[in-house]
């Protein structure tokens, strides 16, 4: 019995248990009985950690991303910092890598310090295929985890994601319903993200009767020059638009169409994702899903303040996309 499984029964916050431990004022009599009713019957001995749980903070909170230098985790970092400020918290930033060992290890290291909580920014430690998450579970045993794009089940994990899934195959049916009939996926990993997003193009080409090729789905590193080659190199690929999981690719494709001489949107239509300025420095201008990261670290930030407040919040929150069409589509 630890102190996860007390706030279940007495349907509170483990921050709520934490504060009866402690005697806290800011319980009210009636929750603070229910929840000591609940400890007396099930014989619980609170711990070091419930003890200290939502009390003598540190106000600060870690963070972890796979690469700072990606576009989408630079500025993922610098939202989260932003509104971490604003609720008068500082912030630890350690970035792992993409290898699952060095995951493991940065999220170790980050715990060795005083925090009130850990953020783990982008879904490539949701798993993919072959990867380990029980580390992730071991963590939230000891302080709340938040999930920016990805999702575990768990206690004490809470997730806020962009609705990757449903933002493909949008994507995909407005390109179908234009009389496109070979489109392109273009990916660059197998993360959590990247696998709802695949799910979405398959699914809205099995729900229009479209098979689904295997020669169309296409894997590519995430870089303009990269996707042009490997384009390039594909002499007997034919298709009439792409999707790309992140806008680099789609501006490797618009690259890939200028030296072949294909017009666009003209011959292809090309669809990115992220709306980075990429998708706006680029000729034609892109268009491309906004995952709207700064919505996402936003409402993460202000459901774990709640949290450390008392309160009891969603393990899951999913964040609608907006597909922003510019003049790479004439849909």
């Amino acid at each position: 019995m630890n102190i996860y499984d007390i706030a279940k029964l007495a349907d509170v916050s483990i921050a709520t248990v934490s504060r009866v431990v402690n005697d806290s004022s800011k319980v009210n009599d009636k929750t603070k009985e229910k929840v000591l009713r609940v400890m007396e019957e099930n014989h619980y001995t609170p711990n070091v950690f419930a003890r200290g749980l939502g009390l003598n903070s540190m106000k600060t909170v870690g963070l972890v991303c796979p690469d700072v230098s990606d576009n989408y985790m630079a500025k993922a970092v610098a939202y989260l910092e932003k509104n971490l400020r604003g609720y008068g918290y500082d912030c630890i930033l350690y970035c792992s890598g993409y290898d699952e060992e060095d995951k493991r290890q940065a999220v170790e290291l980050i715990l060795q310090k005083r925090i009130d909580a850990l953020v783990l920014i982008g879904s490539n430690y949701a798993g993919g295929r072959d990867e380990e998450t029980s580390y992730i579970n071991e963590v939230a045993g000891q302080i709340p985890v938040f999930m920016i794009n990805g999702y575990i089940e768990g206690e004490n994990i809470y997730c806020t994601l962009a609705d990757d899934y449903q933002a493909v195959y949008d994507a995909t049916e407005e390109l179908i319903f234009a009389g496109k009939r070979r489109i392109l996926f273009l990916s660059n990993s197998e993360s959590f993200s990247a696998m709802q997003k695949r799910k979405g193009y398959e699914d809205a080409h099995k729900n229009h009767g479209l098979p689904v090729l295997e020669e169309l789905r296409l894997y590519t590193e995430n870089s303009i020059h990269g996707t042009r080659d490997r384009l390039l190199l594909c002499r007997n690929l034919v298709f009439d638009s792409v999707i790309a999981t992140e806008d680099g690719m789609a501006v490797g494709a618009l690259k890939y169409a200028r030296a072949r001489g294909i017009s666009v949107p003209g011959e292809i239509s090309v669809v990115g994702y992220n709306n980075s300025e990429l998708s706006i420095s680029c000729e034609p201008e892109l268009t491309t899903v906004d995952a709207r990261g700064e919505i996402l670290c936003k409402s993460a930030i202000d459901s774990m303040m709640s949290l450390l407040g008392g309160e009891k919040i969603r393990q899951k929150t999913m964040i609608k996309c907006h597909l922003i069409k510019r003049h790479t589509t004439d849909f």
